[in-house]
């Protein structure tokens, strides 16, 4: 079998006195998509701030690709070829949409990749080929997340994070945002989602774990899991 490329094992993470982890665990194998819903607070973009190493497990293991990063410095980890797409899409709003795009590849040392990055990114949005020279800060929402997603690609991450992707954004926008998921997911794209919005995460997810107040609490392919009649009640209003 195919060691993961991603692994957390009983981790526990916690905001001064508060536990927001409590003892999870949850495997990304390669090429596989696999969502993390739950509720608002239930501890997602916790576990991928731990796993980024903004915040530090307390207890437990982070290995990425086999090795232990629950220590490793954030920026070490983006060069081992993890990436995120953060909730709220943090662009740079006074740069413009290239330059946006140029520093989610500060880390790579070849202009020749950095220009074949940027020609990929744009084939995927060829709005933001359109903008290239416009300010980051004047796209729309679904502009600005596609600029987000452009942006964390710069780097040909081996796994891709996904924060949220669909928050704040028109129904026909979020559409677009997950055909440009399930795309990346047809490339081979190593994809952790973590969403609230559960029928389109579990659609498009392999597997699937959901999360209630730190802990995992049920885990099993995303269509399966789409079916089930006590997520279909929680989260799917059924």
């Amino acid at each position: 079998m195919t060691a993961p490329l991603l692994e957390l094992r009983d981790v526990h993470t916690s905001y001064g006195a508060i536990q927001a982890l409590r003892g999870i665990s949850l495997v990304v194998n390669p090429g596989e998509t696999v969502a993390v819903i739950g509720a608002n607070g239930a501890g997602k973009t916790t576990t991928l701030m731990t796993i980024c190493g903004i915040l530090r497990a307390g207890a437990g293991e982070v290995r990425f690709d086999g090795a232990s990063i629950a220590r490793t410095p954030p920026h070490e980890i983006v060069d081992r070829g993890l990436s995120q797409v953060p909730e709220g899409r943090h662009i740079f709003p006074r740069l413009t949409v290239l330059e946006n795009l140029e520093m989610g590849a500060y880390l790579v040392r070849s202009r020749a990749e950095i220009d074949s990055s940027l020609e990929s990114v744009f084939a995927l949005f060829p709005i933001l080929a359109e903008r290239r020279r416009q300010p980051g800060g004047t796209l729309s929402g679904g502009e600005q997340q596609m600029l987000a997603l452009g942006r964390a690609l710069m780097t040909s991450p081996r796994l891709l994070l996904l924060d949220e992707p669909s928050l704040g954004l028109a129904p026909l926008i979020v559409r677009d945002v997950f055909r440009t998921i399930a795309e990346l997911r047809e490339r081979g794209t190593t994809i952790l989602l973590v969403e609230q919005n559960a029928h389109q995460a579990l659609s498009i997810a392999d597997r699937a774990y959901v999360m209630e107040t730190g802990t995992i609490t049920k885990e099993g392919p995303g269509r399966e899991l789409l079916g089930d009649p006590a997520i279909r009640a929680a989260y799917l209003g059924e």
